[in-house]
């Protein structure tokens, strides 16, 4: 993971950040947006670049903790996004000690992420993250098929191997939809998603 990690550090130019910032939740999210919790909630972004996502959520009226592990990525963010109910957070999976004090949250996303990780850091960072969803919380997850960026690793991954793994976490499958890529760049290249979403029952 800290090849990645550094991958994404000498990535984020002005333009790589411009462009990051200028995908359109709405759009990224069109398969899942109608389980997002309607207001109020505490809701978690792991791995949350420069806070896109986050602030989007904050302006919806959320508290929200915005996990970066990428200095870089993650100071950009914070000089950006300001809203008081965004908080940043230095932590990185596979096991997420610093959120612990944290508590639980409504909603756990990870957009983009899963694809960076082993077989073997995927199996620990499940149970890691079925202990940051509240009971009855919902876990949203975005799953790569296809090559990755230079310097950004990414490795195979299986949608079922996902669904069994989150099974035994205490997740229930509640949503399941492939889609395109909304990156013309990824599609040309042949890059799909998953998009997963599970609620925690135990």
């Amino acid at each position: 993971m800290q090849d990645v990690l550094k991958g994404y550090a000498a990535a984020a130019t002005a333009d790589f950040i411009a462009a990051y910032d200028g995908l359109a939740p709405e759009s990224i999210y069109e398969h899942v947006i109608d389980l997002f919790p309607s207001r109020n909630a505490k809701i978690v972004d792991i791995g949350a670049g420069t806070g896109r996502d986050a602030a989007w959520f904050a302006d919806k009226g959320h508290d929200v903790l915005a996990i970066e592990p990428v200095r870089e990525l993650r100071e950009a963010g914070q000089a950006v996004h300001t809203a008081t109910n965004i908080r940043w957070l230095d932590d990185r999976l596979p096991e997420l000690g610093a959120v612990v004090p944290y508590g639980t949250f409504d909603l756990v996303t990870l957009c983009a992420v899963w694809q960076h990780l082993t077989d073997e850091d995927r199996a620990i960072a499940m149970p890691r993250l079925a202990t940051v969803a509240a009971s009855c919380g919902v876990l949203i997850m975005s799953l790569r098929h296809g090559p990755g960026a230079v310097n950004r690793r990414v490795f195979p991954v299986s949608s079922d191997m996902t669904v069994e793994m989150a099974s035994a976490c205490g997740f229930r499958l509640i949503r399941r939809q492939d889609a395109n890529s909304v990156q013309a760049g990824n599609r040309a290249m042949g890059v799909s998603w998953t998009w997963l979403a599970f609620e925690k029952v135990r």
